[in-house]
């Protein structure tokens, strides 16, 4: 596996550690210590594959990084592993309602970080790789081994976290799914928090849908459903 990962970190030990073992796995690292120089850097010639982005910056916060790279059309779709001190539940939520893909908590092991990174990298490989023809529910195709979608013939470009949410949706499909369940499944957060995560992140997948964006219903009260046809008493 190859590729350009961006570390943004301004723990300059870490970043040293990282870029050694991301070139030992066969990757190209690039590093910034700031959060204006990564956006600066993964706006230029090639865009990072993936981005080892800190949560606690000098200049900025590390979501409001991950905010600026999923706001413009070059840098959307790139995949983002934040990397924090904080070990807080609700500071992961966070990180994820920003639209990072996953999150690790410092000190962590960077061989278990290497496996994330290749993780990441492999549900956002191309459909090339994949071997199984894509499946269609009414006008949404789905690549599920190469994590593309389509809607008629477009594709619909959706970053990682997204996709789980819309297949785990599809998967049970015609079943109602609650927020907590969702919590758990797709993001691997214990309910009960006071969160708008699923809230945030069905619009986010509704407006990327565009035209089938009521195939992902709200029922009022309980929580979401798939379908391709839908039910009277559903909200949109």
């Amino acid at each position: 596996m190859s590729g350009l990962i961006l570390i943004i970190d301004d723990e300059r030990d870490l970043v040293a550690t990282l870029e050694y073992n991301l070139e030992k796995e066969g990757f190209r690292a690039r590093s910034a210590y700031t959060g204006k120089h990564g956006l600066e850097i993964a706006s230029g010639d090639q865009v990072p594959d993936l981005v080892l982005l800190d949560l606690m910056l000098p200049d900025m916060s590390g979501t409001q990084v991950c905010q600026q790279l999923r706001a413009r059309d070059r840098t959307k779709a790139v995949a983002i592993i934040m990397m924090t001190a904080k070990a807080e539940e609700v500071d992961r939520v966070v990180g994820f309602e920003v639209g990072a893909d996953d999150y690790v908590v410092k000190p962590f092991s960077v061989r278990e970080l290497m496996l994330r990174v290749k993780a990441v990298l492999r549900r956002k490989a191309p459909a090339a790789e994949s071997a199984t023809a894509p499946a269609t529910y009414g006008r949404v195709r789905v690549d599920m081994e190469g994590h593309r979608v389509w809607v008629d013939d477009e594709e619909v470009v959706l970053t990682a976290l997204e996709f789980r949410l819309l297949t785990t949706l599809i998967a049970r499909r015609g079943r109602v799914q609650t927020r907590d369940a969702l919590l758990l499944d797709v993001w691997g957060v214990q309910p009960g928090l006071t969160t708008r995560t699923v809230d945030t992140h069905v619009r986010r997948l509704r407006k990327k849908l565009g035209a089938v964006a009521d195939y992902v219903e709200t029922l009022r009260g309980v929580g979401y459903r798939f379908t391709t046809e839908l039910s009277e008493g559903s909200e949109l």
